[in-house]
């Protein structure tokens, strides 16, 4: 067994409405964006970090970054070139998200069926859990979004 730790955060442009929010590739009806060069989805970049945890294979930053200059900017596309890396089987993954807006409730079961497409397993083993942090941070104050993604592998 193995576990790792990713982690992401993005913050949120209150002003740019030509951008849609995406988070663990599910589109929130939102009136501002994340601020990144691609999709900014930080839930599949925080799972995707929780992988390279795994595998040792970083591909936020550089690789993401090359892919984003050819018109990769799908975060999808990110977590699966991730996966091509990991030789072991996902037993479970779970996701902290941290932010004042926009409200992750109301999306969850659908986060949590996208997420367990992608990674090729059941959505028992996807938890979602979000929190305001109290607004103590820059996150719970409605400036950015965090991620936390804890997998479990063997």
């Amino acid at each position: 067994m193995k576990v790792a730790i990713g982690q992401d955060s993005h913050k949120i442009n209150h002003n740019n409405t030509d951008k849609k929010l995406i988070l663990g590739g599910v589109e929130f009806d939102t009136n501002f964006a994340p601020v990144g060069n691609s999709d900014a989805d930080v839930v599949l970049h925080a799972i995707t970090n929780a992988v390279s945890g795994i595998t040792c294979k970083n591909i936020i930053g550089k690789i993401s970054d090359d892919m984003c200059k050819q018109g990769i900017t799908n975060s999808e596309e990110y977590l699966k070139e991730a996966l091509k890396y990991l030789n072991e089987k996902i037993i479970h993954i779970s996701i902290s998200i941290e932010c004042l807006v926009p409200k992750i409730t109301p999306k969850i079961e659908e986060m949590r069926r996208n997420i367990a497409r992608i990674l090729g397993i059941k959505e028992t083993s996807v938890g979602i859990t979000a929190t305001t942090g109290e607004g103590l941070t820059e996150f719970g104050k409605g400036n950015g979004i965090s991620v936390f993604a804890c997998i479990t592998v063997e």
